[in-house]
């Protein structure tokens, strides 16, 4: 309850006129840690959103996003094309911590509805980018004798590796925790396999990092390189 009451304080001491506010992110669950944030959302009747800030109230580090109703529609739109909105689900998941005219009820039933029905689907085109890419790091690994290259053509193989699975699986996207955390439901065991495989490259050893990195791309039919073409597009 101290959480949701530092909310609400914060919600009415910045933005005394909001019309609704949500309280979500991490702190809501059981994966709470002190080091959790007040992620709060706003919604104003106009000006200053839309805007975010973050700072501190009392002890708790705030994350405050500030909307108008027209806003929140414009920015989960662009968000969820994407197929990646922090914004959709503080609202989906996240606490109505007060409402005074419906407009609160009324967003946390949209985003509800929008993140069950789930994101687009991936582009043809998005996937073959993403195999290429993904190859091209495998190729870099192979070739690399350095280990401050290795450190990080590794990382970035584990992470658009668990982006393609969530691509592959049809999940909404994410980034740090989130990625690992939507990999638990969308490919159980992925996240951790990775985690073992990095810890072997940094010991010199590739084989388990590329062996999982070509599981993944054999759902999408395996590597690619020799052949991948894009036009160059309008400058």
């Amino acid at each position: 309850m101290d959480a949701i009451d530092a909310a609400r304080a914060v919600a009415e001491e910045h933005h005394p006129d909001a019309r609704a506010a949500f309280l979500g992110g991490s702190v809501m669950t059981g994966r709470r840690t002190a080091m959790s944030d007040l992620d709060i959302v706003v919604l104003l009747h106009g000006a200053p959103a839309p805007c975010r800030a973050s700072f501190r109230h009392d002890d708790w580090p705030v994350e405050l996003f500030v909307h108008t109703e027209a806003t929140w529609h414009t920015y989960v739109e662009r968000e969820v094309r994407k197929r990646r909105s922090p914004l959709l689900w503080m609202c989906a998941d996240g606490l109505l911590l007060f409402d005074t005219d419906g407009v609160g009820a009324r967003l946390a039933a949209e985003a509800q509805r929008l993140a069950a029905a789930g994101p687009p689907t991936v582009p043809a085109e998005e996937i073959e980018d993403r195999r290429y890419a993904i190859t091209d790091l495998l190729d870099d690994l192979s070739g690399s004798a350095d280990q401050g290259e290795r450190l990080f053509i590794a990382t970035e193989l584990a992470r658009r590796t668990g982006e393609l699975a969530l691509a592959i699986g049809g999940s909404w996207g994410g980034g740090g925790k989130w990625l690992a955390r939507r990999l638990e439901s969308t490919a159980p065991g992925l996240s951790m396999r990775l985690h073992h495989a990095l810890h072997q490259v940094l010991e010199g050893r590739d084989d388990s990092l590329v062996g999982v990195v070509d599981e993944v791309l054999e759902q999408v039919g395996g590597r690619l390189w020799d052949g991948y073409k894009r036009g160059g597009g309008t400058p």
